[in-house]
């Protein structure tokens, strides 16, 4: 019987059930620690907040209480301003100095060389505001507390402008009591990108603001960091973890004492035969058959073979150890550079993003191009749109981008452009052929490696011809993607006050994917923003040319909506451009380019597809539903996460209104993110096709050049099939909500017509 067989087994399944629940177990532990030192930090962030909100209201309150005071009001009256500085000095703790001025302000202004900027700003901001501030500014080479406050005359007119100056200690008081682990936790006050004061580990400090906090009232935030937590195996945390261990070692108990003697008793019913392990055990040795050290080791991991499916529509894209690995990247790296020979294309720019992959395949790609001859230039770790300018940058019209995109950690793939083009379709296919068919290119001697930095001629080429009217406070989520480092470095080169959060390189993505087209990718990036009351939230993907928008009231700003934006931005420049959009798109932006006079062309999706049509076309601009945005005008047309989002901020700070408020105003309607839906069979294609030909939707306007499109009237649906995975992808979008019903419902009927078991979730 089956427990007779599995019998030799038993000890081993004890062995690892009892330490897969120690696993959990230590695991559970883990996590129930890491959340109380999250707690313990938020805790004394919270306080030092208070401590320091506290110290500077104190402060506040005791500038405007002496100004309304007979000893300070009385010499003011009577414009004795020296008199009235000295008593309002008089008796103030710590204060360094005490100055009062007139509303113009000529004595500041007049010595700016002195003093700064900083005080003529918190004079500035008292009397706008029309009430008692603080600002940290610099004075004498280093920081200190400035307090100010408006003096009004008897009627209530502005009559002077108050300051008080006092060293940093009085507001540090909270900060340094605050109870902290000093080797694993990291403490700061900031204003701005200047940290005031901190404690702690120094190791946390750059990803600090994404548990900061501001202080009330105040420019102030507190910054709080600490290591990420450690996952909970299986998502198992804190009790769940520990009773699921006990569950664990109990059955351990099961296979190490209990089933062995069911097994026994059940060999023991067979007539006393011997188990197959025992009669081996039991069998003499023939010297003739090959001992074990003498049969071929076949538990060695084979290298993967190639496979087909990793050679989509715009890329090469497949999983790590499966379907990809060191080996096939060469034979890559050989395929392009057979065809780059026949393009007679000697030179290639090649980049990685973070992934934990990337060294090795790295090595791979490298390895291929080389034995074809093709001089290989490695600009190391950079987003893909770095690689892309590489090519224009370095003049080798090639490059590969070595990136999962937004895909799980154990997915790598390469993005290629040859001679100019982004290889996409046949292109792609034909790469494949040329393994399969082994028609490889070696050159007689291998081609050379270099290396080359290239990222500050990537943020100087934009900040030089982008720069924003005026400062915006931007948080940046680039999901610890390979954007993390560059794309704020380009942010704050064009004037905008970046706060980081997640920008961290890491390969495994700790904190959620970096894929902004998902609106949960999105939750920590719109708490940040209004934590902070920043005026706009910006996410990247993983290899930074995609590009997602948050408002500062939370609003997630789809990309068709973006591009409505940068359309009627490019067109004051361009009357009558093309603008590219894809099917995806809301029904409002033909109009709404129309209406900026331009000319508006659906496209299909796909970054390389969009690429090709825009070159046909001659377009100035062109975007996609993903969050790709493509620039003709001022830059190279190749799409850049990075370069968008220093366009968008150069729109939104040209604007009087906010950046919430601008957005706001665009066209709008009510509209589904893209829902993706498991194909029939995996083969979205196919049953795309089968949709076209069964499906009725009377009264719309159909497109079929990338799935089934239906226009109505008053809002639209689209069903495709997607040429990355195999999902269906599906989106509708509507004047209200009951056409946004009536749109789905008739596709639902539509889509179950042709399978009813589709698992449709709208």
């Amino acid at each position: 019987m089956l427990l007779a067989r599995a019998r030799p087994f038993l000890p081993l399944l004890a062995i690892a059930l009892a330490l897969l629940a120690l696993w959990i177990a230590w695991g559970g532990w883990r996590h129930v620690q890491d959340t109380g030192r999250r707690a313990a930090l938020e805790q004394a962030r919270d306080l030092v907040s208070q401590s320091v909100a506290q110290a500077l209201r104190a402060e506040q309150e005791r500038l405007t209480g002496r100004l309304d005071s007979p000893q300070v009001r009385g010499p003011l009256l009577r414009g004795e301003v020296e008199a009235a500085a000295a008593a309002l000095a008089r008796d103030w703790p710590l204060l360094e100095e005490a100055a009062v001025y007139p509303p113009a302000l000529e004595s500041v202004y007049a010595d700016l060389s002195a003093t700064g900027f900083g005080r003529a700003a918190v004079l500035e901001a008292a009397m706008s505001d029309d009430r008692a501030l603080a600002l940290v500014i610099r004075e004498d080479g280093s920081e200190r507390l400035a307090v100010a406050a408006p003096i009004k005359d008897a009627d209530g007119a502005l009559a002077g402008v108050a300051v008080a100056r006092l060293p940093l200690a009085r507001i540090r008081a909270g900060f340094d009591s605050a109870a902290i682990d000093e080797d694993r936790m990291y403490l700061a006050v900031r204003q701005g990108s200047v940290t005031l004061f901190e404690r702690g580990s120094a190791d946390h400090a750059g990803a600090a603001e994404r548990l900061g906090t501001p202080v009330a009232d105040s420019g102030l935030r507190v910054a709080a960091g600490l290591p990420y937590g450690a996952a909970a195996p299986f998502g198992l945390a804190g009790m769940p973890a520990f009773v699921v261990a006990l569950v664990l070692l109990l059955l351990a108990y099961i296979a190490w004492r209990v089933l062995p003697g069911f097994a026994r008793d059940a060999v023991a019913g067979e007539d006393g035969a011997p188990t197959l392990l025992e009669a081996v055990a039991q069998a003499p040795v023939d010297n003739d058959v090959p001992q074990r050290s003498e049969v071929k080791d076949v538990s060695k991991p084979q290298p993967a073979r190639i496979d087909r499916s990793i050679f989509r529509a715009y890329d090469i894209r497949g999983v790590v150890g499966e379907t990809l690995d060191a080996g096939i990247a060469e034979l890559i790296g050989q395929a392009i550079g057979s065809l780059m020979r026949e393009q007679d294309l000697a030179d290639i720019v090649i980049g990685r993003d973070g992934r934990l992959s990337g060294p090795d395949l790295l090595a791979g790609l490298t390895e291929g191009l080389r034995r074809a001859g093709r001089n290989v230039i490695d600009i190391g770790m950079v987003p893909t749109p770095v690689a892309y300018f590489g090519a224009y940058h370095l003049r080798t019209g090639c490059c590969i981008s070595l990136t999962g995109s937004h895909n799980p950690p154990d997915y790598n793939g390469f993005k290629i452009v040859v001679g100019g083009e982004t290889l996409s379709g046949d292109a792609i296919v034909d790469l494949y052929a040329r393994i399969a068919e082994d028609r490889l290119y070696t050159a007689p001697a291998p081609g050379g490696l270099s290396q080359q930095d290239i990222a500050e001629a990537y943020v100087e080429r934009i900040a030089s011809d982008v720069q924003v009217e005026r400062p915006l406070k931007v948080v940046v989520d680039a999901g610890n993607g390979v954007a993390g480092e560059i794309g704020p470095r380009v942010l704050e080169a064009i004037g905008a006050e970046v706060v980081p959060l997640y920008c961290e390189i890491d390969g495994t993505f700790p904190n959620h994917h970096p894929d902004p087209s998902e609106p949960h990718n999105l939750e920590d990036l719109v708490s940040m923003v209004k934590r902070l009351d920043a005026d706009l939230g910006i996410a990247f993907d993983g290899d930074g040319d995609r590009l997602g928008v948050v408002t500062r009231d939370g609003e997630n700003i789809f990309p068709d909506r973006l591009l409505m934006l940068f359309a009627a931005d490019v067109l004051e420049r361009n009357p009558g451009a093309v603008i590219i959009f894809d099917v995806k798109s809301t029904g409002k932006l033909p109009g709404h380019i129309l209406r900026h006079g331009g000319s508006p062309l659906m496209w299909k999706t796909g970054h390389s597809l969009i690429k090709a049509k825009m070159r046909e076309t001659e377009a100035e601009l062109a975007g996609e539903m993903s969050g790709h945005f493509f620039f003709a005008e001022r830059w190279y047309g190749f799409d850049d996460g990075i370069y968008a989002a220093a366009r968008l901020l150069e729109i939104l700070a040209a604007q009087a209104e906010t950046p919430t408020q601008v957005l706001h105003a665009l066209p709008a309607g009510v509209s589904t993110p893209e829902i993706k839906v498991q194909a029939p069979g995996g083969d979205p294609h196919a049953f795309v096709e089968r949709f076209q030909a069964a499906a009725t939707l009377e009264g719309a306007r159909l497109s079929t050049i990338d799935g089934v499109r239906a226009d109505w009237a008053d809002g639209w649906g689209l069903v495709r099939a997607s040429n990355t995975t195999p999902v269906l992808v599906l989106r509708f979008d509507a004047d209200s909500e009951a056409a946004l019903k009536r749109i789905q419902q008739t596709f639902r009927e539509q889509l179950l017509a042709v399978d009813p078991e589709l698992p449709l979730a709208f």
